[in-house]
């Protein structure tokens, strides 16, 4: 039987455009923030990446973090319960200093799946 979107292992991107003056306290609360979400049920783990194509203007720094989960109701548990309180913390604390973009993809089958 072929594997559904919700069989297969899923990963959460967010793509962060920082101000280059609030990068380092940005950082900072970053990896914490990414620690606290690595902790939770059906996180499998997580990498911060420094973007470097395309090029972020020249008084911001661009950053993405990837999550990879267990499966889709790993994620939507998250979302439901999670995102809005630990977004409101990264806006309590840095306002209109970043901007992030989400986008979610499933791990594609094998050939023949």
């Amino acid at each position: 039987m072929p594997m559904t979107d919700r069989d297969r292992g899923v990963v959460y991107e967010v793509n962060l455009d920082v101000e280059t003056a609030a990068i380092d306290a940005f950082r900072a609360w970053l990896h914490a923030h990414v620690a606290e979400i690595r902790a939770l049920p059906g996180f499998l783990g997580a990498q911060v990446f420094d973007v470097v194509d395309p090029e972020p203007a020249g008084d911001r720094v661009a950053l993405c973090v990837q999550y990879r989960l267990r499966d889709t109701a790993a994620l939507e548990d998250y979302l439901r319960e999670h995102a809005p309180r630990m977004r409101a913390d990264g806006l309590a604390r840095f306002g209109g200093r970043f901007v992030a973009s989400r986008r979610v993809m499933a791990v594609s089958p094998p050939a023949g799946d």
